[in-house]
């Protein structure tokens, strides 16, 4: 009886501990030219986290510089070609032509500060938003107020109609060429009708409304809500934001390109 009690209880004590471990997350460490930053990569977007390891492990990301700095909006890099100093690539760049199928998890991961994402095509050549093979960036953003996170959904809102107003227009340009020579009236007319077909399309399917987690994140944390669900957020920062912080106040020029180097020395799988 005291032999069964004490492989009863030695069973629940090993069923406990397998229930309370922590599964084992990716970690990866990124030495720059302004100090460390360790991500964590996730788990549910496989194909970016293992093509991230992979590249990490053959070097392509080593002595690379960031190359795209937009202020209150994300620090970017990802050019194997362009290395500190014009020193020489010494990886062979031709197999990087490819994309990896989009992983997106909205509403799990949203463009919150120090989310690590995949940059990629615009819609128009990459409808499908597949990920570019090295291109990633850290969310940098901005804190929101209330007021200020209404005000920009509505500038998303007439941004979507802008475009598909544009769009419209492409589409009935001789059209619109003959008319304008022709008779001034009928342009105009055609020219209403365009713009209230472009505001009942997006009427009909508007720009998605922020969530509350988005409302929260957005005015306490900051961060780029109009990227949400657009691009794969397939981890984050767990250490050296500031180090982030200090190279997306890097001066840049017109282009979002630094004024100085700033750079990857290592990125090492941990």
């Amino acid at each position: 009886m005291r032999m069964k009690k004490h492989i009863y209880w030695l069973l629940l004590a090993t069923l406990l501990i397998s229930c309370n471990k922590k599964k084992d997350t990716t970690q990866v460490l990124i030495e720059t030219s302004e100090g460390d930053i360790r991500v964590e990569l996730f788990d549910d977007t496989p194909q970016h986290r293992d093509n991230f390891i992979r590249l990490a492990r053959e070097g392509y990301f080593d002595e690379m510089m960031w190359h795209r700095i937009v202020p209150e909006l994300m620090i970017q890099t990802g050019d194997p070609t362009l290395k500190p100093g014009n020193r020489p690539v010494t990886v062979d760049t031709a197999c990087l032509h490819y994309t990896i199928p989009q992983e997106i998890r909205f509403p799990k991961y949203i463009h919150r500060r120090g989310m690590l994402a995949a940059a990629r095509q615009p819609d128009d050549k990459n409808p499908t938003k597949a990920s570019s093979a090295t291109q990633w960036y850290i969310v940098t953003g901005e804190k929101y107020t209330s007021e200020s996170l209404a005000s920009f959904y509505q500038t998303l809102y007439q941004e979507a109609v802008n475009a598909h107003w544009r769009k419209l227009q492409n589409q009935q340009a001789a059209r619109l060429d003959r008319l304008e020579q022709k008779d001034k009236n009928a342009f105009y007319e055609l020219q209403d009708s365009i713009l209230s077909v472009a505001e009942a399309a997006v009427a009909a399917r508007p720009p998605r409304p922020f969530n509350e987690q988005q409302k929260h994140v957005y005015t306490t944390e900051g961060g780029c809500p109009h990227l949400d669900g657009e691009y794969t957020i397939f981890g984050q920062v767990v250490e050296g934001m500031a180090v982030v912080d200090r190279i997306a106040n890097t001066p840049t020029d017109n282009r979002e390109r630094p004024l100085k180097e700033v750079y990857i020395k290592k990125v090492t799988v941990l």
